[in-house]
């Protein structure tokens, strides 16, 4: 396994709910000299620091000023979630069965949540002498599963099956009807008092881990690899990157399964409060330096099916192992146009990275991303791309062993960058 691999599994391994990524890429980030800001406190930047600062536990931007004379921004964003099962509390069961009432989050393939160990992550609040403490959770142990109903009892178990989630999906915790099970688990693994515990905001995640296969090593298998995996890039190619001519910033947010409005996603205010902190601690004005700024949005892209290629478009067929993906949308689902493209493009080039182009088929509608809902925020020049992979959404999901280093190259070559606006529509690139 190469070490990018090895990592890109271990932050993914550790990073079972939004809550521990990123506390992952903080830990990372201070190790690396970054410090840490607080949105309550006022902000003192100077040329050549590092900063980081994250809102809610789910959401992170990271940053430095150049030591020399800078314009713009440089940013990448991708997001920490994962479509899941929320948890709402024990249910009752029927016979003797101890059952978690749990809530579908985002679009995801519930077929390969069934008839697996699975456990519960997420944050616990927690009473501390004069108010309150958020505390992560893991229980670290085979803890769940969804049972599905035997072939014996249901015929049609293989064809166009479906699922109702308040009957179907409910996962098992035990036998007995102890329904304090839940929060006596939950803060023992916070390492607090039962009686401390005050609310829960917990997920299902798998428990197996993910591995490098194929006959040559030539694929990667593991739980949310949409988006850890252009997480991980990005970050790589933004800690291994030379100083350029603009001011790189790295963004990591949350809830882009279920639409991103909220305090921690991108259709919130962190991104444009944090560049106007940045241009306000430095005597500048955002609108000014809008003009040479750009946004790459990295989210996972969709790899034609090897059992199914009829699903991807005739001129638009990425495969795992190709390199970075730029997607385009006439709906502007995704933000990249022509001019954005082209920039990411020669950007990849540049760095030596593949590249290769995504639309969805005409009839089957996609999902969107980030980079047209940051826009209505920051509005700045946006190419959203990615990494191909196979069954986007499922508990276990399928990309290229390559991949991940094409894009801590192109992410790298994009935070080294200058960039300048010409004329309206064009760019001098350095």
């Amino acid at each position: 396994m190469s070490q990018t691999n090895e990592k890109l599994l271990t932050l993914i391994r550790r990073s079972p709910s939004p809550f521990h990524a990123v506390e992952q890429l903080r830990q990372r980030l201070l190790a690396e000299g970054y410090r840490e800001l607080r949105e309550r406190e006022p902000w003192q930047l100077a040329p050549g620091g590092r900063y980081l600062v994250t809102r809610g536990g789910t959401a992170l931007m990271a940053f430095r000023v150049p030591a020399g004379d800078w314009r713009g921004f440089l940013l990448t964003a991708s997001h920490c979630d994962s479509p899941t099962f929320r948890v709402k509390g024990t249910a009752a069961g029927p016979e003797n069965y101890l059952r978690l009432s749990v809530e579908p989050y985002g679009g995801m393939i519930m077929s390969s949540w069934l008839d697996r160990p699975l456990t519960l992550a997420g944050r616990g609040i927690f009473r501390r002498r004069g108010g309150v403490e958020s505390r992560l959770i893991y229980v670290d142990r085979d803890l769940l599963v969804i049972p599905s109903v035997a072939i014996h009892m249901n015929r049609e178990a293989n064809k166009h099956a479906s699922f109702d989630p308040k009957a179907d999906l409910l996962p098992l915790l035990g036998l007995g009807e102890d329904r304090d099970a839940l929060a006596r688990l939950a803060a023992e693994s916070a390492g607090a008092k039962r009686e401390d515990l005050l609310a829960l905001e917990l997920s299902l995640c798998p428990r197996e881990p993910g591995f490098v296969g194929g006959a040559a090593g030539e694929l990667v298998v593991s739980p949310r690899l949409d988006d850890l995996q252009c997480v991980y890039g990005c970050l790589e190619g933004f800690l291994q990157t030379r100083e350029g001519g603009n001011l790189p910033v790295y963004c990591v947010l949350d809830h882009e399964e279920v639409g991103s409005a909220t305090r921690q996603g991108a259709d919130g205010t962190l991104l444009r409060e944090v560049l106007e902190r940045i241009c306000a601690a430095l005597g500048r004005r955002l609108p000014e330096e809008t003009a040479d700024s750009m946004l790459l949005s990295a989210d996972n892209a969709h790899a034609v099916h090897p059992n199914h290629p009829e699903y991807a478009d005739s001129g638009h067929r990425p495969r795992l192992n190709g390199g970075v993906v730029i997607k385009h949308n006439a709906n502007r689902r995704y933000a990249t146009d022509a001019l954005a493209a082209a920039l990411a493009e020669e950007i990849c080039r540049r760095s030596g990275v593949p590249v290769q182009n995504y639309s969805n088929r005409p009839d089957l509608p996609g999902g969107s991303t980030l980079g047209s809902i940051a826009n209505t925020h920051f509005s700045v020049l946006t190419a959203d791309v990615g990494l191909a992979q196979l069954a986007m959404h499922a508990a276990c999901e399928t990309a290229g062993a390559e991949d991940t280093d094409h894009l801590i190259r192109a992410a790298a070559a994009f935070y080294g960058a200058t960039l300048r606006q010409g004329e309206d529509g064009g760019y001098d690139l350095a």
